[in-house]
């Protein structure tokens, strides 16, 4: 409402607050695309997948981010026939193109059916099941399954909460924020899912803190949104931040490239978790730790040291001679770094 004022209706009635300062977080939900029109029960999203009353006995997960490979590791674990269909050539398309190889061989060895550079072109829920019609280089086919999942992203919540009433700018279905996410009308914020960034909740997070902060009146640095962990929690796990080598090239540096297997790991051998790989980037002139690439058990724990390294502009020299414990999953970290320097002695 207009007057920073907040309209709340219940079941107790309609109540005015008044507040000096307004934070609108409403989230988001998982995005419909046309040719797969939700209905909670044959055509999912990603809240119906957690609640469903009955495991599907074979499930179609339309895209292959991390809410659709998360969703296809849970649901083949129990016993599910998953077929996952993704439009891009590859499987979690956003990682770096060797995690995405290694989580495809990992996937397919389980079970897992992947068609990528497919597009599903519709589904019929007039039978007991779906029939799903999907099309790819060789021209169209069916499939059937009990459920569909679509996870094909997240899209803001922005209907029915009176933006435009109060003339709160809109682009491209997010709110407009400066970097204490400050709208363009006094005394209205927006944080989270509805504004620019990554729609995590560790984002969302930070961004709520920011704007705290700055209405109380200290200086709190803006978020940088290219320091920002991604995880993924299937099995192996994926864990990544900054540049992928690929995205490091395109924007002109000369880099340096390491990679270290767990199956060289003392602590990864141990455990049985020889599976996977960590990958950092640097920048071959100054030694930036341009990013880093993470598959296998627990990266999602072992990517908080990168994101604090990139934070304190550390080197890839002084992550080198940084004596990480042996044997654990993290000095995977340290030999990499070795790697891209041509001083790895334990492959």
């Amino acid at each position: 409402m207009p007057g920073r004022k907040v309209e709340v209706k219940g079941e107790s009635g309609t109540q005015v607050i008044s507040a000096k300062h307004i934070i609108i977080a409403t989230g988001g939900r998982s995005r419909v695309l046309p040719n797969l029109p939700q209905d909670g029960k044959k055509i999912i999203g990603y809240r119906e997948a957690m609640v469903l009353p009955e495991q599907p006995k074979s499930m179609v997960i339309v895209g292959s981010g991390a809410i659709g490979v998360e969703f296809a590791y849970v649901y083949h674990a129990m016993g599910t026939k998953v077929t996952i269909v993704e439009y891009l050539p590859r499987i979690v398309p956003n990682e770096d193109e060797e995690v995405s190889k290694a989580l495809e061989q990992t996937f397919k060895k389980k079970g897992i059916e992947i068609l990528t550079g497919t597009e599903v072109k519709s589904v019929d829920t007039k039978g007991k099941g779906c029939k799903v019609t999907y099309a790819d280089a060789k021209g169209e086919h069916t499939m059937d399954c009990d459920v569909v999942l679509s996870a094909v992203g997240v899209m803001p919540n922005l209907e029915n909460i009176g933006l435009e009433g109060v003339g709160i700018a809109v682009d491209k279905g997010r709110v407009v924020v400066d970097d204490f996410y400050r709208t363009n009308i006094p005394g209205y914020y927006a944080i989270g899912d509805i504004v620019k960034g990554q729609a995590l909740a560790h984002v969302a997070s930070a961004e709520g803190i920011i704007c705290v902060e700055a209405i109380a009146g200290h200086h709190p640095q803006p978020m940088d949104y290219n320091n920002i962990p991604g995880c993924t929690y299937c099995t192996p796990e994926i864990a990544s931040v900054g540049y992928t080598e690929k995205a490091a090239k395109e924007a002109g540096f000369e880099v340096k490239v390491g990679k270290f297997p767990f199956s060289a790991s003392g602590k990864a051998s141990a455990a049985g978790a020889k599976d996977g790989f960590v990958k950092v980037i640097y920048d071959a002139k100054y030694g930036e730790l341009l990013g880093a690439h993470m598959i296998g058990a627990n990266v999602t724990e072992m990517i908080a040291e990168i994101v604090t390294a990139r934070k304190l502009e550390t080197t890839g020299m002084e992550l080198l001679k940084a004596v990480h414990p042996h044997p654990t999953m993290s000095e995977a970290v340290m030999e990499a770094t070795a790697a891209a320097y041509g001083e790895v002695i334990h492959l």
